[in-house]
């Protein structure tokens, strides 16, 4: 896990070492133990590796120092977290055998090992035990296809001297960041957004994504959009080829939508199976040479990863968690203790204070890139930073589960309109009733509405429905829904799957995984997340949605996969909340108040031309009065206006 730069000049002209330099420095977070350079002309193919004053000693032996004079038209630069293969020879920058072929790559390729076997047999020698060096032999062998054969998390540059050409490439799910900034005759690329910023870049604010961002706060990341106009996202599933004369974005993956719920298994084969493919994915994502923990809530996600990573190491595991007191449904030491108890693993703990969260909240801005728009977020942090100081590197996490499986309430109001829509009747009175009554989300009317809507309605038409019903907007201007939310999909299939795909594919976990990532490297620990096996996440849209959804009861597949593995009492857990956190509820009522009344009231706030003064004046008093629904915004507005001043300002 790693931070990555990069410049190419398109036109020959000669790059800035020294913006190459701060570019990588800004990210030294994402990789303290080793950074290193490589300078190449495309023009003459010449190539010169160089050492910075924070590589390690034995590259510094082999390569020359970093200087301000090197000519050179691309430039890349690295930053590394040793995971795999902690020697010298896993230095980056690196070249295959011949030197004609040059990478900085962030991630792991779990099946590294594997593909290091088949390139073997088809005669390829490798000089490292890295999953770097499988990368560069399987471009060589597979070209762009090689992006196929990988299980992992990654976003790489490589570039290929005989083709001079630049490919850049990020995983099918959006694991890892990649930025890009292109004006025609450069491209400039990074891990963070941030290291942009020593470049003197001429930046304005997007104020749709603003506004996109405000209205509904899984939007955070969409599309290929960032909060600046000019700095774009390379989107997950895609990759970039560039060279001298053309500059083009392809597709490589999408999830098969023409195999969703077609599986002809039994609920008992497809739970067999289900559990098989998650045991393999954790096995994988175990492979370091660094020692390995993980994320624990309490809830069954987590639960079910420790459960079954315990199985592949013969030391104790530790295990993390945030909890607070300020309601029992915040606090889930309770359950982690079970998972304790029955696997031998290492409880570790962290209760977050709002003194603490006051004097960090500019810190964890510009480490996220982004307003962090809620107080889950910050919980996170705290994890991460609780991980480090136990000497733990690589962290488990359990991302993904309730976008494959069906894990939002949302969930269930597609899935019985899917029942109506298709006439079945006889499934949808013996399992309605159950959830009307049962689920504590939502009064009957509130339920019954939100299935009719689903019925009447496509899924983008639903997202810019959702969008008008939110609460009141706090920007001084405005864009139409239909305009804010083009990228979500209409898809032939069944409603379930259409909410689930987007979950996936655009909205939800995109949003998840950007915090996960920003978090995790804030204090150098590499993230790892066995749900978003791209086995598993295709395994479970191919089957029916029945074996998701039973009664009131979501993740049913997921449930029962896994009933053998986790302790009872987790897997028929009622009152679990997602990524809970008192911010929005209790702290913005009594600690956080007096420093978001000091916000709302200050010059730099007052004077911001984007926000409308009027309606957040009318929404804190309400705020102020008891109003609880409008925490979330009030929240949302006090992180971005931190955002601003750390990035804009």
């Amino acid at each position: 896990m790693c931070g990555l730069a990069g410049i190419y000049r398109r036109d020959g002209g000669p790059i800035q070492a020294e913006q190459l330099l701060a570019m990588t420095r800004m990210v030294r977070h994402r990789g303290p133990d080793d950074e290193g350079f490589v300078f190449i002309n495309t023009i003459n193919g010449q190539i010169q590796p160089c050492y910075g004053e924070e590589t390690i000693e034995p590259i510094k032996y082999q390569t020359p120092s970093f200087n301000n004079r090197i000519s050179a038209n691309l430039a890349f630069g690295f930053r590394r977290l040793a995971i795999i293969d902690l020697s010298p020879t896993g230095h980056q920058p690196m070249s295959n055998g011949d030197g004609s072929l040059w990478i900085v790559y962030n991630g792991e390729i779990y099946n590294y090992l594997e593909l290091r076997q088949e390139l073997q047999g088809l005669g390829y020698i490798f000089r490292t035990n890295s999953d770097t060096e499988v990368i560069l032999n399987a471009y060589a062998q597979w070209d762009t296809d090689c992006l196929q054969k990988f299980n992992g998390m990654w976003a790489f540059a490589l570039w290929d001297n005989r083709r001079r050409r630049l490919f850049c490439a990020r995983d099918r799910f959006g694991i890892k960041p990649f930025f890009y900034f292109c004006d025609g005759h450069r491209i400039i690329f990074a891990s963070e957004i941030k290291q942009f910023l020593p470049l003197e870049l001429q930046l304005d604010l997007n104020l749709k994504m603003i506004y996109r961002s405000l209205r509904l706060n899984s939007f955070l990341i969409y599309s290929d959009e960032t909060f600046f106009n000019q700095i774009k996202i390379l989107p997950h599933s895609h990759y970039l080829i560039v060279n001298q004369n053309n500059f083009e974005i392809r597709r490589y993956y999408n999830l098969p939508i023409a195999k969703f719920e077609n599986s002809p298994l039994s609920f008992q084969d497809a739970q067999d199976y289900y559990r098989e493919i998650f045991t393999d994915a954790v096995r994988l994502r175990m492979r370091s040479d660094v020692e390995v923990g993980s994320a624990l809530s309490g809830g069954l996600d987590s639960s079910a990863i420790v459960c079954t990573a315990v199985k592949f190491t013969n030391q104790p595991f530790q295990t993390f968690t945030a909890y607070y007191t300020e309601e029992p449904r915040y606090d889930e030491r309770r359950f982690v203790e079970l998972v304790a108890q029955q696997t031998g693993a290492l409880p570790h703990f962290v209760s977050p204070k709002p003194e603490e969260m006051i004097a960090d909240f500019e810190r964890m801005t510009w480490h996220n890139d982004y307003p962090i728009v809620g107080s889950s977020f910050i919980s996170q942090y705290y994890v991460m930073k609780l991980v480090r100081q136990h000497g733990v590197t690589v962290l488990l996490d359990g991302q993904g589960s309730d976008e494959i499986t069906a894990g939002y309430n949302h969930a269930f109001y597609r899935y019985y309109a899917d029942l109506i829509s298709r006439g079945e009747f006889k499934c949808l009175l013996k399992e309605l009733p159950r959830y009307l009554k049962h689920n504590p989300k939502g009064n009957l009317f509130t339920k019954a509405a939100k299935i009719t809507l689903s019925l009447l309605f496509r899924e983008s038409t639903l997202y810019q429905q959702e969008a008008r019903r939110a609460l009141p907007n706090p920007l001084s201007y405005a864009f139409a829904e239909s305009e804010i939310f083009q990228n979500i999909m209409d898809l032939p299939t069944s409603r379930l799957s259409n909410f689930l795909y987007n979950l996936m594919m655009s909205t939800s976990i995109q949003t998840l995984l950007h915090f996960e990532d920003r978090n995790s490297m804030a204090f150098s620990i590499e993230s790892r997340v066995p749900f978003l096996d791209y086995r598993l996440v295709e395994f479970a849209f191919s089957l029916p949605s029945q074996y998701k959804i039973s009664g009131n009861w979501s993740k049913y597949i997921h449930r029962e996969a896994l009933r053998s593995i986790v302790p009872p009492a987790i897997i028929e857990r009622r009152d679990k909340v997602n990524f809970a956190a008192p911010g929005e509820k209790y702290w913005l009522r009594r600690e956080l108040q007096p420093v978001l009344a000091d916000v709302l009231h200050s010059e730099k706030f007052l004077r911001r031309s984007i926000y409308n003064h009027k309606v957040i004046t009318t929404m804190y008093k309400r705020f102020l009065t008891g109003e609880e629904r409008l925490s979330p915004l009030i929240w949302r507005i006090f992180a971005l206006e931190e955002w601003l001043r750390v990035f804009n300002d």
